[in-house]
């Protein structure tokens, strides 16, 4: 990985490596308040969506096939939000605008998962999903389960 937003995704532990593609690379998010939701960064420096080229989109459409399908089969998934929020490199002290999307599965349902539940209470609005802090070892199972389904 050589990308400066990529190295401060792991520095920062804005998330944890799920898997990586030939352009792109897959996040399991810090805020899991949605179970599943990820961050995905080009592996290169781009600033607008107009930057990515065809092979990278062709590449990022395979994500989204893999990502929504394993959420679907892992967790039973309801729908899916993908945005492109670019607002926080406008702030102090972050790195400077970097291509990535966020993977936001949506559910009309609890799901229990390893002793904890995840509920979507906002399914349907968007609106700030409140932080969900879960241990270290939930983390690696919720990545396992979703690799298991890739």
């Amino acid at each position: 990985m050589n990308c400066e937003y990529c190295y401060k995704l792991e520095e920062y532990n804005f998330g944890d490596l799920l898997f990586e593609s030939s352009y792109w690379i897959v996040f399991l998010a810090p805020n899991q308040s949605n179970l599943g939701t990820c961050v995905i960064a080009l592996k290169r420096k781009a600033r607008y969506l107009s930057e990515v080229n065809q092979k990278e989109w062709s590449d990022f459409i395979k994500i989204v096939n893999k990502l929504e399908n394993s959420l679907k089969t892992a967790f039973k998934a309801t729908m899916f939000n993908w945005g492109t929020l670019m607002n926080t490199f406008y702030l102090e002290d972050t790195p400077d605008p970097h291509m990535h999307w966020h993977f936001i599965p949506r559910y009309d349902h609890e799901v229990k998962f390893e002793g904890e539940i995840f509920e979507d209470p906002f399914f349907g609005y968007m609106r700030p999903r409140p932080p969900k802090k879960i241990s270290k070892t939930i983390r690696v199972k919720i990545i396992e389960k979703l690799r298991d389904n890739l």
